[in-house]
């Protein structure tokens, strides 16, 4: 387990970065860097588009997809039917 102080340091070390950054941003007319940094979020986004989710998961809602785009899918109102049916 990792003592409270050194968490409240990393805590406070980052903190302290990201103001640092913050600062640097805002003080800069560099459309260049501007552009990194906002192509570096976008990056990071864009991996983050699925969270946490399980390959397992991401994989099977990927292929739900594709069967409704190509008509496979179960309309809404025969899904309500069904579900009627559990409750």
């Amino acid at each position: 387990m990792v003592p409270v102080e050194t968490c409240k340091f990393d805590i406070m070390d980052i903190q302290a970065t990201k103001i640092e950054l913050a600062k640097r941003l805002l003080d800069t007319n560099d459309k260049s860097v501007i552009n990194a940094v906002k192509s570096v979020f976008q990056n990071f986004d864009s991996d983050q588009e699925w969270g946490d989710l399980p390959d397992t998961v991401i994989s099977d809602v990927k292929q739900s997809i594709i069967q409704i785009e190509a008509g496979e899918g179960i309309p809404h109102d025969k899904a309500q039917e069904t579900c009627k049916k559990w409750l």
